[in-house]
């Protein structure tokens, strides 16, 4: 039996696109905006087939140089954040680095809309408030093809585990509204992340 018919004998999956040799079979950009849950992130994404670039963000301009559309952005983009009241925030700075950035404490609607290129990528967030409708027109209106975030505020371990959820639904070959519907239906903690599209 030669490869592709045997890859044709298994559960259909993306990871059947790696296992006959492609190096990955999408791509995420992922920021760390000082979460502490991206580097395990990174490494189960990797373990689905993804190819995932790590960007650590320390400051607001390298918030605004990976997603500025100066380089081109992956079709995935995970922030891996921290948020409130429909903001992502951002690290405290010293006074010294603080006065040379395009804006501090937080990225908004309006920073969001001033930035951010993102053209056809879906952003997925996992801060507390992220899904506000506000920042949700914000990515979509910067290019996004799809945001997706919780509206409430949801306990830190399901922060984690529902970007990796979605990826496990999208591996197997599932549509992102499909995806989507199986995380929300999956307790009430997933149930707070909304997909926005237009």
């Amino acid at each position: 039996m030669d490869e592709a018919t045997w890859l044709a004998t298994q559960r259909p999956s993306r990871l059947r696109e790696v296992q006959a040799g492609q190096l990955a079979w999408t791509t995420v950009d992922l920021l760390d905006v000082e979460s502490g849950h991206a580097r395990p992130l990174r490494d189960a994404l990797e373990g689905f087939g993804v190819q995932v670039n790590y960007l650590h963000i320390g400051q607001p301009r390298h918030f605004v140089a990976a997603l500025d559309g100066s380089r081109p952005a992956a079709p995935y983009v995970i922030l891996s954040c921290h948020g409130d009241e429909g903001r992502v925030l951002m690290e405290d700075l010293a006074p010294e680095l603080a006065a040379y950035q395009p804006f501090n404490d937080t990225a908004g609607p309006d920073e969001v809309r001033s930035h951010v290129r993102l053209p056809g990528s879906v952003v997925i967030a996992n801060g507390c408030e992220t899904g506000a409708p506000a920042l949700a027109d914000a990515f979509l209106d910067a290019g996004a093809r799809a945001y997706i975030a919780p509206h409430g505020a949801p306990f830190g371990y399901a922060s984690v585990f529902a970007p990796l959820f979605l990826f496990y639904e999208l591996t197997e070959q599932r549509t992102l509204e499909e995806a989507v519907a199986r995380l929300r239906a999956h307790d009430d903690e997933l149930g707070m992340w909304q997909l926005y599209q237009r």
